[in-house]
Parts: structure tokens; sequence; C-alpha cells
């Protein structure tokens, strides 16, 4: 344990000092990894006499606790954290390794009054009742236990705790039990007298279930035989323990009707049979299975050997566990009401895949199981079905992922790997519905099938015709699609979400693939009033993307993504429903899926667009490299005036420019404020990344004041990061600082940080341009977020953007070995990587290489063709630095008209200017970068010099 607060504080590593220091890290570690805010820390350290300045003396008490136990505490906005999972903290561990039923290993924690360190604090009142009172129900267990298997000597032990605690009737218990098995049993009944005087003379009660039967034992002088017919676990129970948490409180608190629900496959049996054997229940565990029974009432008379169930069950407190009543589901709702009813301390854990709908029922819906437990069943089944056999926690996943969870699913394709290979395994997961289960398996357990049979056939016609119609959606569907498609009503839908067909998400009705596979059907009629339908949706959703009301509209169409997908597939217009999509794709950088669906139409459609789609089949042909047709030049659609960025082949960048400038006048008095600020911000990037570079910002500037009135965040975005390209490529690169962190929320709020909605993400470049501008700590924060970012989207691009990023850091902070490394392994990467980005690589590699030669002859290289004026620029500068004064004024020159600009702001610019100015002298100098203006390839000129000795 790193922190222990079973007893005095303990920090691993340090020695803390000071009472209120002590107190501090004490309440951290009540939630740890959790931020506890300010306000609630001062309140819990400084109850009753706060001191003068609150915040002040917080930030001094966490100042000091940080210089004793360093690295522990995490700063947040709000407040602060122990910076460390629960696992690490004695408390934490305690309470887990009580839950999972090792109380022995949790015993071995404690090291004396739980939060001492705090004990006159009111914060600390609660929870260190709470840790003593589990400690007290962990020793009662752990002793029962060392009881059962005649473990040490243990009645000195209990005579102490009963000393102690002269009212708790567990240790009692278990001291009677341990009287009567060494041969002591008058004794044993002296206890019980003495418990049962001073519970009637202190609190006015009888003896409770435990004490009662413990008092029949010693005077039978044997212990009872076990009360149960649960069966016992013969394979490992994984994955569940928070639900058997919830069920053992529901089961031991006021709940009588505990009720499991979920699809077939989902483990109910087997958690109702867990949950009830981690139960004390001295009056018996019986496990009453329905599945092939001809009545309830007989089932439950035939397995408690009673006619009269009231009268026998009268008095006592059982457990009876009724399993799969969905088949009997009306006759078990009968009988369970009426033996709860007639029999105060009886309780019942039902599994069903839907309720028993009576008063009194508590629901626990038995899920998929998450990933990580979903990953762990799978391995532990295929190891104990091919010992030799290891598959790795990815694979594992996919399978998992592909199964829906379901536990029954995945110990079914576990069991197949004895007779073939992982991948085998893999192409046989569209054929699930057809896994076997082993010769014992109960036939309805056989296969996926067989499970869903089971719930098919209690099904009516109507409702199976409506599950059938489910199946042409695809991630869900609200109620309105539900009811517009398939005009299915809400009690039939509610029907299906009881009996667990279906579920509930939100707004949305789901359903398991494994269940879509079963039930799907060939529905054409209907596969066309989806497509309908999520093609009117696509279409009333566009204009909004174009307000303040865009990031609704755009959760509401990640939402449909998939029903989008699906109604493209299956549409007989496609033409129509693509049109609305391309600007949310493009808004969203997601430039792969906009050209794979576009061919994929364009495939369908054949050479000859349909009359009146010629606006969207024009804009499919530009994703496929084709130049604009007059539909998309003349149109005013937001996919149509971006369409430069749909283009794989732009042609002639004067071209492009003629393009967008024609544009930009012929829209200039659009009547719609958007379009006129759209075709500014297009026409102002077209400038500057395909045209003379200046006046750039002329456009990009109002189209930022237009953008903000309309509320549109994608294009205050844009307008704010062309911008901030504007301001670097003058090398001013704390206005570049400014502009790029200005719309780093918008950024977020549209797609997150893991997702490129320019050449860069938003981290990445504020990184690079902190770095330019002298903070070296802010772009050190930056970039290490940026790093995260790239590594979790497992794009290598953006890791090679990001080593790129962080080499050059190093080299402005006197790493040049580090810098070295990284642009070395990111330029090994075998993916393909725009020229721009590989010609910065080798101009940054130069710098800190003894052979600079190499890299700036590549970079060059790359430029010779490039349409990029600025990264052209970029490179000729990194070049003249390692060239003599003469041909790097040159270059100078010609980096200077590539960006439309005179005198660069940029410092590093400068300084090689002024070296170049002193060497040359003023008239040379100025000789020297007019030639460079002029120049036709300066980069074919540059490699002459550089190959000079």
């Amino acid at each position: 344990m790193r922190v222990g607060i079973l007893g005095p504080l303990q920090v691993a590593g340090a020695e803390i000092g000071g009472a209120r220091v002590r107190a501090l890290l004490v309440r951290l570690a009540l939630d740890p990894g959790r931020v506890v805010t300010a306000d609630r820390l001062i309140d819990d350290l400084w109850p009753d006499d706060p001191p003068a300045h609150p915040m002040g003396a917080l930030q001094s008490l966490v100042s000091r606790a940080r210089k004793e136990a360093p690295g522990v505490i995490s700063s947040h906005p709000a407040g602060y954290s122990l910076d460390m999972p629960p696992g690490d903290v004695d408390a934490w561990a305690f309470e887990r390794l009580v839950r999972d039923g090792e109380v022995s290993r949790a015993l071995e924690l404690w090291r004396g009054s739980p939060l001492a360190d705090a004990a006159d604090l009111p914060f600390a009142a609660a929870p260190a009742a709470r840790l003593a009172e589990l400690r007290l129900t962990a020793l009662a267990t752990r002793i029962a236990n060392d009881l059962a298997t005649g473990g040490p000597e243990l009645v000195a032990e209990l005579e102490e705790l009963v000393a102690a605690h002269p009212l708790r009737e567990p240790f009692h218990a278990l001291l009677m039990r341990a009287l009567v098995a060494k041969g002591r049993r008058g004794e044993a009944l002296e206890v019980f007298e003495r418990i049962r005087a001073a519970l009637a003379d202190e609190l006015g009660v009888d003896p409770g279930p435990e004490l009662r039967e413990a008092h029949l034992a010693a005077l039978r002088d044997a212990e009872p035989p076990p009360r149960s017919n649960l069966p016992a676990r013969f394979t490992s129970f994984v994955g569940r323990s928070a639900d058997i948490s919830r069920l053992g409180g529901l089961l031991t608190g006021e709940a009588r009707l505990v009720t499991l629900v979920g699809p077939g496959g989902a483990g109910k049996t087997r958690l109702a049979v867990e949950a009830a054997a981690a139960l004390d229940v001295p009056d018996g565990v019986w496990l009453v299975e329905l599945a092939n029974a001809a009545g309830v009432q007989a089932a439950v008379e035939g397995v408690l050997k009673a006619t009269d169930l009231p009268t026998a069950l009268r008095g006592t407190s059982p457990l009876i566990v009724l399993d799969n009543c969905e088949h009997v589901i009306e006759e078990a709702a009968r009988v369970t009401q009426r033996l709860l009813s007639e029999v105060a301390g009886l309780r019942i854990l039902a599994t069903s895949r839907e309720p028993l709908d009576i008063p009194g029922e508590s629901l626990h819906p038995v899920l998929a199981l998450p990933e990580d437990k979903a990953v762990e069943l799978f391995r532990d089944r295929a190891a104990a079905a091919r010992p030799d056999l290891v598959v790795d926690r990815p694979e594992a996943a996919r399978i998992c992922r592909e199964l829906d969870g379901i536990p029954l699913a995945i110990e079914l394709a576990a069991a197949r790997l004895r007779t073939m290979p992982v991948s085998v395994l893999v192409e046989q997961l569209g054929d699930r519905l057809a896994f076997r289960g082993g010769r014992t398996s109960e036939p309805r357990h056989r296969t996926l099938r067989a499970v869903i049979d089971w719930s098919w056939n209690l099904l009516s016609e109507r409702e199976r015709d409506l599950l059938r119609g489910l199946t042409v959606f695809s991630g869900g569907a609200t109620y309105d699609a539900i009811s517009r498609v398939c005009g299915g009503d809400p009690g039939l839908l509610s029907s299906l979400v009881d009996k667990s067909l279906i579920a509930v998400s939100g707004d949305r009705y789901t359903m398991l693939e494994t269940i879509r596979q079963y039930a799907a059907a060939d529905l054409p009629e209907l596969r066309q009033a989806h497509a309908r339908y999520y093609t009117g949706l696509a279409e009333a959703a566009e204009p909004y993307l174009r307000t303040g009301e865009q990031l609704r509209w755009l959760a509401v169409l990640d939402a449909e993504q998939g029903n989008l997908d699906a109604a493209l597939r299956h549409s007989d217009d496609p033409l129509r429903l693509i049109l609305p999509r391309f600007w949310p794709w493009i808004m969203r950088g997601r430039r792969r899926e906009m050209s794979e669906q576009a061919a994929s139409v364009l495939r369908r459609v054949g050479d000859v667009p349909p009359e009146g789609r010629e606006l969207a089949y024009g804009l499919c042909l530009v994703l496929s490299g084709a130049e604009p047709t007059e539909a998309v030049r003349e149109s005013d659609h937001p996919a149509a005036l971006n369409w430069w960025a749909m283009a794989t082949v732009l042609g002639p960048p004067a071209n492009v420019v003629a393009l967008t400038e024609r544009g930009v006048e012929r829209l200039r008095t659009h009547p719609d404020l958007w379009t006129r600020s759209s075709a500014l911000l297009v026409g102002g990037i077209v400038r500057f990344e395909y045209g003379a570079v200046a006046g750039a910002e002329d456009l990009l500037e109002p189209a930022l004041a237009g953008f903000r009135v309309t509320g549109d965040r994608w294009g205050q975005w844009a307008a704010l990061y062309w911008l901030s390209l504007v301001a670097e490529n003058h090398g001013d690169f704390a206005a570049a600082v400014v502009l790029g962190e200005e719309p780093e929320r918008l950024a977020a709020e549209l797609s997150g940080f893991d997702t490129p909605l320019g050449p860069m993400t938003f981290l990445l470049r504020v990184g690079q341009l902190k770095g330019r501008a002298g903070d070296h700590t802010g772009a050190a924060h930056a970039l290490e977020r940026a790093w995260e970012a790239a590594v979790r989207s497992e794009d290598e691009g953006m890791v090679a953007r990001v080593m790129h990023a962080r080499a050059e850091l190093f080299r402005r902070t006197g790493d040049p070995g580090a810098a070295a490394r990284l642009l070395q392994d990111a330029l090994a990467f075998d993916i393909e990587l725009p020229a721009q980005f590989r010609a910065f690589m080798n101009v940054e590699l130069a710098r800190v290489s003894p052979e600079p030669g190499k890299p700036l002859r590549a970079a060059l290289e790359l430029m010779a063709d490039c349409s990029d004026r600025t990264a052209r620029a970029t490179v000729l500068e990194g070049v003249a630095e390692h060239l003599a004064p003469l041909p790097a004024a040159e270059l100078l020159g010609a980096a200077r008209t590539l960006r439309g600009i005179g005198e660069s702001a940029d410092p590093f610019v400068n300084d090689l200017a002024g070296r170049c100015l002193a060497a040359l002298g003023a008239d040379r100098y100025r000789a020297a970068l007019a030639r460079g203006a002029s120049m036709p390839n300066p980069e074919r000129y540059a490699l002459s010099p550089l190959s000079s000795p």
C-alpha cells in the first residue's frame, strides 16, 4: 500500500509531520483519484474555526504536504486529489478484499483505529465507523470460515470480542459454536442465556435467527446439516463482482423480491447462484429450476418437500431462487406474490427474461460484460479448452465485441478453440448462432440459436413482426424513427423490452447484434422506408449545422451514423442522401469515409446522374479526382463552396485560385450571411495555400466576424486557424499562439483532440508555436497532451507529427541527441506522409546532424514541385542557415516572395538576415534579395551551393 489510513497515517517513502498535513492526506485518501473541491477541504479541515484566508491556508497546507510526500497530490481547477488508484490506499483495498471474500488478507491491513490522525474531525466520524463495522463483519466471517475448516483455537479470541461487543449477536453465536466444537456444550448454553437476558434488558428484543440456530445446535450437541441445494461451482466466476455486491445489498436490505432480467445467455442463472451462495441465510437457500417445470407451485413444493408452503415456511427466513420464470411468467408472479405476502421472513431471487411485474419487485438488469471482463472470461475459458494457446488481448477484445459481450456466446466461442486456430474462429463469428456447447448443456443453452428460440417462441406474431422490422436499424433508433418506419406502437416496444430482446438506452431502443442476426429477414419495403426517413433527417439537420445549434444536431447525426450509412447503402436515391452528409463529413475531417461512400454511390449510379441530382453527382466526381462541374462551381451549397477540400487532385494552383476568387466575387452579395462568410473563408484559405499568400487575412477576418454572428463553431475554428497560419507566416509567433489557442474549445466541442481537424491537431500546433515563441514550458505541456492524443488515435501520421514537434523542442532546449533520435525514428515510419511534412523533418534533422547535407538535399527535392508556397519558404529558410552569406541571402529573398511579405518578424530569420547583411554589405545584400525574389526555381538553385565544399 502506498497510503495507509487503517491506523496512524502511513505514506510509502515519506515521513509526514504536522497534524493538519496528516489530516489533509487522510481526507484525500478517502476519495483517491477523485477531485475533492477546495471548499469541501476547507470545511472538513477547519470545521469550527476557519482561518482568515482559507484558500491561502489550504494552498499552504497542500504545498507542505507535497514537500513531504512528492508526487502524491494533484491539482485541479476545482480542488485537489490523491494522485493514485484506489487500490493503493489500504482502506479501499480492505473494502475490496472484504467484498471479494478474502477477509484474512483484508484483516492483515488493519493497524489500529481507522483514520486515527483525523479522529477529532467530523468528516472522519462516519467513514471511521463504517470501516470499524466492516472490520467486525470481516472478523466474524474469518472466524466462521476457521470454524468450518477446523481452524485454530478460537474460544479465547471470541471471548475477547464478546466482552468488547456485549450486544453483538454474531460473535456470541460464533462463540457458542466454538465451545460446542470443543465439547463445552454447557458453557455454550450459558453464553446464550447471558446474551438473551442482555438483549431483553437493554433492547427489549429476542435473539435473532443466527443466535437461535446456534442455540438449537448446542442443544443437539451437533451442527445442523447444510440447508441448501445450490450446485457447487466448477468453473471460475468472472466479471460480476459489482452485480454480486448490489444483489447482496438488496437481499440483506429491504428488498424481498429481486428479479434478474436480461437476454438469453447473459448469465442470469449463474449470477443468481453465486449471489445466493455468497449470503449467510441460516434458514436455507433453495434453487427451484422452472425451465422444464409443468407448474411453479409444484416445482417449489418438490424442492422444499412440503405441500403447504406458507405453513412450512412461516417463522423462518429462507431464500428461494426461482430460475427461468419467463415461460411460466403468469404463475410465477402469482405464486411469488402469495408466498411473500404470507411468509414475512421469505426472500425470493428470480431470474427471467421479463419482470414478474408485481408490487415490491426490484429489478437487476444482467447486461453484457464490459470489454475487460469479457476478455478475462474468454481467455480463461480458452485456456481451459486449450492450455497451450495464448490469445492476445486485442484479438480477444475483438472477438468479445463481435459477440456483444454475452457470456454464453463467449464461452461457446472459446470452447471451439479446442479444434481450431483463433483466425478460423474469427472467420466463423458470422455464424455464431450455430456455436455448440458441451454434451451436458441444457438443450436451450446448447447453441445461441436455441437460446433465442426460447424467447422467440414466447412472442406473439405482432411482436415477432416488429422484432423483424427493428433489424433494419443499425445502432439503435428513436421511437419516432421506429413508429415512422415500422409502425410499432409503444405497447409492443415495451413488451419486447420487458422480454429482454431489445433495450432502452437514453431515448433510443437498441438490439444486440446476435439477436439481429437471428431475427433478420428480407424486408425491401421497410428498407426503403428506413432510407426515406433518414434521408429526411439528414436534410433537416443540414441547415442547423451552420448555426449555433450545430453541436446538438451533430450529436443527432453521430447517434444515427449507423442508420445513415445503412440508409445510404439501401436507398434507391443515394445521391439525394449523400448530399446533406457531405457538410458534416467536411466539418469533422472525415475525408476517408466521405471518399469511400462517394465512390460507392458513383458505382451504383453509373455515368449519367438522374435529373435534379447533378450537384451531388458532381461532388462525388470531385472526390474521385475529377474537375468540379458547372453544377458545383455555380452552387452555394456548403460542400460545393468547399469543393477544394474534397478534391484528391486539385489541378494547377492558378485554376484553383481563379475558381475560388470568382466564387468570392459571385457570393459577396449573397443574402445569407453564412454563405457570404463561407465564401470569404474558402477564398482566404485558397489564397493562402495556393495563391499569392498576401491578402488572405483580408478575406479571413470578415469571414470570422460573420461566423461569430451566425454562431457557427466550425467556421470560427477554421477562420481562427488560418489566421494563426497567416500570423505564423509573418513570423509573429506570439500572435499565432493567441489565435491558435482561441479555437481550442471549439475544436474539442466539434470532434475532440483525437481527430485532426486540419494539417495537425490544435494541441500539436499550439505546442510548436509556443516553442518558437520561447515558452518552452507551455510547449512541453501542450505537446505532452498531443502525444497522448496521438497514441490514443493509433494514427502513425499523427504520432510522427508529434515526434517532429517534440524533436524541435528538444533542440531548442539543448538536447540535440534526443531530437535526432526522434526525427530518425519518425522518418523511418513506413507510411505515406505529405511531402511538406517530410521536408520539414529533414530540415529539422539537418539542424541536429553532424552532416546536414543529405537531409537538406532531401528536403529541397521534396519541395521542387510543391505548390505550397509557405512550406517552400520554410524549407528555403532552413537551408539558408547552412549556406554562405550570398546564397543564403538569395534564398531569403525567394522565401519572402513565396510568403508574400517584406521583412519577417521571425527572430531566427531576422538573425540570419542580419548576419548576411553584415557579411555582404547593404548593396550586395539587397541585390542578393532581389535575385532570389525573381528565381523561378530556388530549390534547384540551392542544391548547387549545398553540394559545394
